[in-house]
C-alpha cells in the first residue's frame, strides 16, 4: 500500500494533493526548481528536493530528475498533477521500471489518447460522435489548407499533443491560413515539443461540456456528472461550473454513458475527463480525453461531496471505487474562476511581478481557495500565470452566482494586474446570469465586458484624498516624534484663513491615467470638503491598516488600500492601489514621467509588453508598414502574443534577435512615424 507520496508539480495543484496526503495520514515529497525555492508546496509538503533550474525543461519535465528524487527519499508512488508530465507516457513507464506507483491511468491509456488525432480514430471505431476534420500525419501546409477548404471555413487548428489552449487557432479564411499554422505549430513545439496539427470543423457558438469519468483496476466505472467549461479566453476557460445550466437528464445520462464507452475503449484507470461540443440542437462531439486530473475538479468534488485526488490514491492502491453510478449524488451548484496574473484590456497578456498584497475571501463550506502562492511571492515568466482557483457551491445556481460575485469583490491582489475585476464584471453580466453560454461567450459580449465604467470615481477620488492625508499625517508624526506637538498636526492650519491645501492625485481609470487638483478644506477631525472637477464633496473618513472607512455626501462606503513598497512592478512611494465594488484601481500622489510627447516617436507604443522570449521578427530592417501589422511575435508562459505596428511607418532596425530574454518595458525596434 502506498506511504509516501512525491508529486511532480508545483503551484496550486502541489498544495492541493499535499491537503489530501496529510488527510490520509500519508508523507508527502515535494520537488521545487531554483524559482520555486520558497514556494508554498515546498513547506507545505514532509520533504522537499531541489531539481534544477527555473526553466520547466530542466526542472519539472525532466522526469530522470523527479524519479531519482522519489527514489532517494524512499517515496513509493508518485502523483504527477496535471500539465507537466501529468500524460507523458514515457514518464509512467519509467516509473513502473523502478518501482514506483505511477497515480494514474495505465501507459496504454496515455498512449492511446496522447495523440489527439489518434484518439479520434479510436473514439470513432467505438461509436463516439465526431467533428468532420483531417487527424492524419501528412502535415504539408498546402495539404492542410487544401482538407481545410473541404472541411468549409471557419476551421479549428489544434496540436495532436496539446491542451491547455496551446498551439490553437481558428482559421476564418484561406487567406490567413499559413500564418496561423505557422503560429500554431511554434506554440505547440515550445508547449509540448511536438509540431503535429490536425484541422476540424469550428463550430460555431457550441457549449464545452466535459464528463467526470473515473474507473478502477477492477473494470468498474463511474461518471461523475458533467461541467460546463465554455467560458473562455484564448481557448482556455477561466469560470467552469457544475452541473451544466439547462442539461436534461436524459443528455445526461447520454453524454455520460459515451463518456464512460471512450474510458472502456482504451481500459482506462483512474481519473480522467473526456471532453465534447454540444450544439444547439442537443448534438455532441467528442473533442479530446484528458487522461489526468483537471483542473476544474474541484466544482466536481462540491456538488458530490467526494475528494478525487483520495479516489485517485484509493484506485492506485488497487481498490474498488467507493461508489456506483446510482450512488452518484448532484447536490446544489458550483462554480471555479480562475485568478490570472494577466491583463484583460490586453487580450489577456500574462503579467508578471512581486505579489506585494493579497486579501482572500474566508473559506467557509461555501467558499474553497486552492492556491501555490502567498503574499510577496513572485509571478515569474517560467510558468502558468494562474495565482489561484476560486471555488464556490450553494443550494442552485443563482445562489452560487451571488456568492462568486460577492467572493471576487473581498479578492484583492496588488503588484500585478490581474484578472478579478474582469471576472467580477462577467459574473454580474445578465448573459451570464441567464446562463446564454457558449465558448464565444466574451467576444460575444465583449460591449459589455470591457465597457468604460468609472461610475465609482467620485469615491475612490475621495477615498485617494482621505489615505493621502492619513499618510501625510503618519509622516509629519513620525518625523516630530511627538504626537501632541502641535507641529504634528497635518491640517493646514492658518491664522484667520480656513484650513486647506491642494492634492495632485493621479488615478488608472478604465479610459487611462487622470490627474485630478483637488483642493482639500479641513473642517473638522477626519472632515473634509473636497474640491475638484468633480465638484464640491462632502467627506468624513479615516484610514486603519488596509481598511478606509470612508463617507461621502452623507453615504458611507468600505474600501481596502495597498501601498506600493520597494520592489513592485511599478515602484512608487506614493502609489497605492484601492479595492472598491469589484474593482481594483492604481493611483498615485504625482504623475509619473511616461515620456511626454516624445513617447510615440521613441516607438510608437512598440516595447515589450512583458517580460519573455523573442519568438521572431516578421519584418525586415528598413521595411515599410501600415498599422495593424505584425512585427514581432514574444513568448510568455508558453502563450505568444504579436506585438503590431500602432501607426503607418517605417521599421529602422531590430535590438532583438529571435531566442532573446527580453525584459517587460524594452524597446523592441527603432520605428520612424510616416508623415501625414
Amino acid at each position: 500500500m502506498i506511504s509516501k507520496i512525491l508529486i511532480a508539480n508545483r503551484g496550486e495543484i502541489a498544495c492541493r494533493i499535499i491537503r489530501t496526503v496529510k488527510k490520509l495520514g500519508l508523507s508527502s515529497v515535494a520537488v521545487y526548481s531554483n524559482a520555486d525555492a520558497n514556494a508554498l508546496h515546498v513547506s507545505m509538503a514532509d520533504e522537499a528536493v531541489h531539481i534544477g533550474e527555473s526553466t520547466a525543461n530542466a526542472s519539472y519535465l525532466d522526469f530522470n530528475k523527479v524519479i531519482q528524487a522519489a527514489l532517494a527519499t524512499g517515496a513509493d508512488a508518485i502523483h504527477p498533477g496535471y500539465g507537466f508530465l501529468s500524460e507523458n507516457a514515457g514518464f509512467a513507464k519509467a516509473c513502473s521500471e523502478n518501482g514506483l506507483n505511477f497515480i494514474g491511468p495505465p501507459v496504454a491509456s496515455i498512449e492511446a489518447m496522447g495523440s489527439k488525432s489518434a484518439a479520434k480514430e479510436i473514439m470513432q471505431s467505438a461509436g463516439v460522435p465526431l467533428l468532420s476534420g483531417y487527424h492524419g500525419d501528412n502535415q504539408d501546409p498546402d495539404f492542410l489548407q487544401q482538407e481545410a477548404a473541404k472541411i468549409g471555413y471557419p476551421v479549428l487548428l489544434k496540436a495532436a499533443a496539446g491542451g491547455g489552449g496551446k498551439g490553437m487557432r481558428i482559421v476564418e479564411s484561406a487567406d490567413v491560413f499559413h500564418e496561423a499554422l505557422a503560429a500554431a505549430q511554434r506554440e505547440a513545439t515550445n508547449a509540448f515539443g511536438d509540431q503535429l496539427m490536425l484541422v476540424e470543423k469550428y463550430l460555431l457558438k457550441p457549449r464545452h461540456i466535459e464528463i467526470q469519468v473515473f474507473c478502477d483496476q477492477l473494470g468498474n466505472g463511474v461518471y461523475l456528472n458533467e461541467r460546463d467549461c465554455s467560458i473562455q479566453r484564448r481557448h482556455q476557460k477561466i469560470i467552469e461550473e457544475a452541473p451544466a445550466p439547462g442539461m436534461s437528464e436524459g443528455l445526461r445520462e447520454k453524454m455520460g454513458v459515451a463518456a464512460l464507452e471512450c474510458a472502456q475503449a482504451i481500459n482506462y484507470v483512474g481519473a480522467g475527463t473526456v471532453e465534447f461540443l454540444l450544439d444547439a440542437s442537443g448534438d455532441f462531439y467528442f473533442m479530446e480525453m484528458n487522461t489526468r486530473l483537471q483542473v476544474e475538479h474541484p466544482v466536481t468534488e462540491m456538488i458530490t461531496g467526494f475528494d478525487l485526488v483520495e479516489w485517485q490514491i484509493l484506485v492506485a492502491n488497487g481498490l474498488p471505487l467507493p461508489v456506483q453510478q446510482n450512488q452518484v449524488p448532484l447536490m446544489g451548484h458550483a462554480f471555479e474562476a480562475r485568478i490570472y496574473a494577466e491583463d484583460p484590456a490586453q487580450e489577456f497578456l500574462p503579467q508578471t511581478g512581486r505579489l506585494s498584497f493579497l486579501a482572500t475571501p474566508a473559506e467557509s463550506e461555501h467558499v474553497r481557495i486552492d492556491t501555490g502562492v502567498v503574499q510577496d511571492d513572485e509571478i515569474s515568466i517560467y510558468y502558468d500565470p494562474m495565482i489561484s482557483k476560486l471555488i464556490v457551491w450553494d443550494k442552485d445556481r443563482a445562489s452560487a452566482l451571488r456568492r462568486l460575485t460577492k467572493a471576487l469583490s473581498e479578492y484583492h491582489v496588488a503588484g500585478v494586474t490581474t484578472n478579478i475585476s474582469f471576472l467580477h464584471t462577467l459574473s454580474k453580466s445578465a448573459g451570464f446570469s441567464d446562463a446564454d453560454l457558449d465558448t464565444s461567450f466574451i467576444q460575444t459580449h465583449s460591449d459589455v465586458l470591457f465597457a468604460a465604467n468609472d461610475e465609482h470615481m467620485p469615491v475612490l477620488l475621495a477615498a485617494a484624498a482621505v489615505a493621502q492625508l492619513a499618510a501625510n499625517q503618519q509622516a509629519t508624526q513620525t518625523a516630530t516624534n511627538d504626537p501632541h506637538s502641535p507641529w504634528a498636526k497635518n491640517n493646514a492650519w492658518r491664522m484667520n484663513e480656513p484650513n486647506q491645501q491642494a492634492l495632485n492625485l493621479t488615478l488608472d481609470l478604465t479610459k487611462g491615467s487622470t490627474e485630478f487638483q483637488v483642493e482639500v478644506e479641513h473642517t473638522g477631525a477626519n472632515a473634509y470638503l473636497l474640491h475638484s472637477e468633480l465638484g464640491t464633496q462632502k467627506v468624513h473618513g479615516a484610514v486603519v491598516g488596509d481598511q478606509i472607512s470612508l463617507s461621502v455626501d452623507g453615504r458611507s462606503h468600505s474600501l481596502t488600500i495597498a501601498r506600493s513598497s520597494k520592489g513592485d512592478s511599478a515602484y512608487n512611494k506614493n502609489g497605492f492601489t484601492l479595492f472598491f465594488a469589484g474593482t481594483s484601481t492604481q493611483g498615485h500622489l504625482t504623475p509619473p514621467d511616461i515620456g511626454g510627447a516624445d513617447s510615440a516617436a521613441d516607438g510608437a507604443g512598440l516595447l515589450a509588453p512583458m517580460n519573455g522570449k523573442v519568438v521572431a521578427n516578421l519584418v525586415a530592417a528598413n521595411e515599410s508598414v501600415s498599422a495593424g501589422t505584425g512585427l514581432v511575435v514574444m513568448e510568455a508562459m508558453k502563450m505568444e502574443h504579436t506585438i503590431k505596428a500602432q501607426v503607418d511607418g517605417k521599421v529602422l532596425q531590430f535590438h532583438f534577435a529571435p531566442g532573446d530574454l527580453v525584459e517587460g518595458g524594452a524597446s523592441l525596434l527603432d520605428f520612424e512615424v510616416s508623415e501625414g
